[in-house]
């Protein structure tokens, strides 16, 4: 089944590259755009850093001291704790990312990764800003006004997850295991140039993502998508800055706006799924990751109108 999914979509997307070459030509554009100009200047230097942190094996040593913030709140340990904050500050999907990372490196259990996959994935303050709120949002939506929603519905699903799902399931038990084999690096020359190379690999990666989305939403756009709020939805489910940007020009209430903005943004989208699942190593389910982002989604919608009519 997977197999016929992929070839249809290959040749869906080749037709559409050879019928409507202009119109494909410009998605790419976009995509690459995105990537060089955005991705890799954001993304890039934080992938390297925290490649070397994770490698030194001293991310539990720096955190130690907030453990017991970290059991309260999150129910984490320091390791997964920085994975948190990496997913709170660069952005999707370096939570992920990170998260594989630790696990692979022996720093946190399969448990605590897969229970972190469910919320350490999260937009950048900077994108909330900048893009969400100004150029979609025109202003309508305050910046922190956003970010505190946003975080907030992070939170609410992590513990949603926490006492409900994962510790239903044994997942918090007292587990023991044994730090994973991995080559060992003595020189600081040694950790840069791997941490350089799989940043690289990374940013790689997800623009090779980004392009075929983008190639896929103006696809999908031209033939089977109408040009009305259901079908803006559906595009950004696939690919979240393109439904985003097309959210802008639509005459709605503000309300409305923000509603749909906000349930694409928490929930992430299809290519953001798809970038996860390819940067988180085999042995972690990505299955709690998805529901996680639709519940997410959804809190986050409660959230706003709450908010909005609070306010």
């Amino acid at each position: 089944m997977k197999k016929l999914l992929f070839t249809i979509f290959c040749i869906t997307q080749i037709g559409f590259i050879l019928v409507y070459p202009t119109e494909a030509l410009k998605a790419a554009r976009e995509g690459l755009n995105l990537w060089l100009n955005v991705m890799i200047p954001t993304l890039l230097p934080f992938l390297i850093c925290t490649g070397i942190l994770v490698q030194t094996g001293l991310i539990s040593r720096l955190l130690a001291p907030f453990k017991t913030l970290w059991k309260i709140v999150f129910g984490i340990s320091p390791a997964g704790a920085y994975a948190v904050l990496v997913g709170m500050l660069c952005g999707y999907p370096m939570g992920a990312k990170t998260t594989s990372d630790l696990y692979e490196n022996g720093e946190i259990t399969q448990n605590e990764a897969e229970y972190l996959l469910t919320f350490v994935n999260q937009p950048s303050p900077v994108f909330v800003r900048t893009y969400l709120c100004q150029i979609c949002l025109n202003g309508s939506v305050p910046f922190c006004r956003m970010l505190l929603i946003l975080l907030v519905s992070e939170w609410m699903t992590a513990q949603f997850f926490r006492f409900i799902v994962f510790r239903k399931k044994n997942y918090f038990r007292e587990e023991t295991f044994t730090k994973k084999e991995t080559p060992v690096i003595s020189s600081p020359g040694a950790f840069l140039d791997a941490s350089i190379m799989n940043g690289f690999e990374t940013i790689t990666r997800l623009g090779g993502y980004i392009l075929m989305f983008a190639i896929l939403s103006a696809c999908i756009s031209r033939w089977y998508i109408p040009h009305n709020v259901p079908g803006y939805l559906l595009t950004g489910i696939l690919e979240l800055t393109t439904g985003l940007y097309r959210l802008q020009p639509l005459i709605l209430p503000d309300i409305i706006k923000s509603i749909l903005a906000v349930f694409l943004t928490a929930s992430g989208g299809v290519c953001i799924a798809a970038q996860t699942r390819s940067l988180v190593t085999k042995e972690l389910s990505v299955r709690s990751y998805i529901v996680a982002k639709l519940l997410n989604g959804v809190i986050a919608v409660i959230l706003i109108l709450l908010v909005t009519k609070i306010v």
